[in-house]
């Protein structure tokens, strides 16, 4: 397998700048791919953001920063991503669209390059499926804020090589990141865990059970986590929240995964969380 020096990126969005960020923080050349230009002069803002915080909070220099950018081409058309070793597919978590993505990936990505996806609950062994090398095809799932969240899950399709999954993690721990072996079941290891538990959340609140702030303030304050499930689910997008619940219930088939219907209420209303200034809070 070719030694890895340039990660592209597929998709600019909250996760794929993320994703472009931390692995030219990291040393890698990094081609970060969307087909609307405005994702990418968006994403380019957030990381010199970003990057400015960092310098602020003096964790690097100036100059530091000049050159992590730098490293970074941010391009409207996926064919520069033939300069790549590895391709990490940061899109919307919709099951077509990941296909149609790794089909054209299997065109352009030469033969021993790994295309790895930042998917948070569709299978890997059916994405690899839809490429020309299922051997060298793996999950490799970033937490979000990806700067900030230590955490990649690591998840291996059927036909994923150790080579492969070897050189995923290796690339993962250069980024600073801890890895864990999830196997490649509905939602993996984490949003196994977690999509249910705000799942249940919301359906405290469409039963009455407790307000939205009484919620969020009974789970903080009586399981000590840092931040509510209600609060949680809009910052991770309730649409993002429901197209994994519906890949759990689908997958599993079982009951216990039904989405709530008030979330599926609020994704039909557009209300998905911060990124539209209306979710379970307004913002």
């Amino acid at each position: 397998m070719n030694e890895i020096r340039t990660i592209g990126v597929v998709g600019a969005g909250q996760m794929g700048n993320g994703i472009a960020h931390v692995a030219a923080q990291s040393g890698y050349d990094v081609i970060c791919s969307d087909v609307f230009p405005a994702a990418l002069d968006k994403a380019a803002a957030v990381i010199q953001k970003n990057l400015g915080r960092q310098v602020k909070k003096e964790r690097i220099t100036a100059a530091d920063a000049d050159a992590i950018f730098a490293r970074i081409r941010f391009e409207s058309s996926t064919a520069p991503l033939e300069a790549c070793q590895l391709v990490v597919e940061a899109a919307t978590e919709r099951v077509d669209l990941k296909f149609q993505i790794f089909e054209s990936l299997s065109t352009i990505v030469p033969a021993g390059g790994i295309l790895a996806s930042n998917t948070s609950s569709i299978s890997i062994t059916a994405i690899a499926a839809h490429t020309d090398r299922p051997d060298k095809v793996i999950g490799m799932h970033f937490m979000n804020p990806v700067p900030i969240m230590k955490l990649v899950e690591i998840i291996r399709g059927m036909a994923t090589s150790q080579e492969t999954y070897d050189a995923t993690v290796a690339v993962s721990t250069a980024m600073g990141k801890t890895t864990v072996d999830g196997r490649d079941m509905p939602g993996f290891i984490v949003n196994r865990v977690l999509m249910p538990y705000i799942n249940e959340a919301a359906t405290a609140l469409y039963e009455s059970i407790g307000t939205v702030e009484d919620i969020d303030t009974a789970m903080k304050l009586g399981t000590n986590v840092p931040m509510g499930p209600l609060q949680l689910a809009d910052f991770i997008g309730l649409d993002t929240c429901l197209a994994i619940m519906n890949v759990l219930h689908s997958g599993m088939g079982d009951s216990k995964y039904r989405p709530c219907p008030l979330l599926v209420k609020y994704v039909e209303a557009g209300w998905l969380g911060r990124k539209t200034g209306r979710g379970f809070y307004t913002y």
